[in-house]
């Protein structure tokens, strides 16, 4: 049985491609792996942005190997065991406190929009993306989180149509919604994430942790409790070699180079 995502570091930027090509299932395997690898992606400060991508051009992700459904809550020992080891990896991603990125192209559909929407950043390929949560027609519901996210990135009537009526959106529209940052050609989307997965490794890394622990969630905080994770970003990198960096690069007129004291 091949891997059911294959793994690599370039500059700084971890990558999970989803290897089932041409429609890329996410089988059981894949979040199984996903659990256990990510703590460690996570602890590794030479490891500073995340993309999640698929083998092949034809599609990101058509959604969850639904015929391994019965096999997975058998691992899993009841059906809410095996949706809460979902919920736990993607909110791994989306709290783990390193960016990450998705790119939609192709199907994206149930799990391979519910995934993205745990990351950080979305690019979408300007043409071929079938960007859905199509649940309703099986039935069903959003079982990974999507009803709980779409709305809070989009917004409840874009979300409600969308779930509601099991619509497919492409990039432009996706755009439009603000669901994705970005629209490329699809033959530049990998390298795209990747050029942007760089860009971000390249920021100080104290201070873009802090910035997401007080932007991501921040709907379900008050003012006030985002105005103390802000406070206590500020402590955590006041002083800090990066912000020494900073500073001097500012004042000799030249660009900074940060993470520097990480050898890496």
């Amino acid at each position: 049985m091949s891997e059911p995502y294959l793994f690599s570091v370039t500059n700084h930027v971890a990558t999970f491609s989803v290897n089932d090509a041409p429609f890329n299932l996410m089988p059981v395997d894949y979040i199984d792996r996903l659990e256990e690898q990510l703590p460690d992606v996570l602890a590794d400060d030479t490891i500073r942005a995340l993309v999640f991508t698929a083998e092949g051009l034809a599609n990101f992700s058509a959604g969850m190997n639904l015929r391994q459904i019965p096999e997975g809550i058998k691992r899993a020992g009841s059906p809410e065991a095996f949706f809460a080891q979902r919920h736990r990896v993607l909110t791994m991603i989306e709290n783990g406190g390193k960016p990450a990125i998705a790119t939609f192209f192709g199907y994206c559909l149930g799990a391979g929009l519910e995934l993205p929407l745990a990351c950080h950043f979305r690019i979408a390929a300007s043409e071929g993306a079938k960007i859905g949560l199509p649940e309703m027609d099986l039935g069903s519901v959003p079982a990974w989180g999507g009803s709980a996210r779409l709305p809070r990135v989009v917004g409840q009537a874009h979300a409600l149509d969308m779930i509601l009526r099991s619509r497919k959106i492409d990039g432009y529209e996706a755009l439009k919604m603000g669901l994705v940052t970005e629209v490329v050609p699809i033959e530049q989307l990998k390298a795209r994430a990747q050029a942007l997965g760089e860009a971000l490794a390249a920021q100080p890394r104290l201070a873009v942790r802090g910035v997401l622990d007080t932007i991501v969630g921040f709907e379900s905080k008050s003012l006030a409790e985002s105005i103390e994770d802000e406070k206590r970003a500020v402590r955590e990198t006041l002083g800090s070699p990066d912000a020494q960096e900073g500073m001097m690069a500012f004042m000799e007129k030249r660009k900074p180079v940060f993470n520097h004291e990480r050898g890496s």
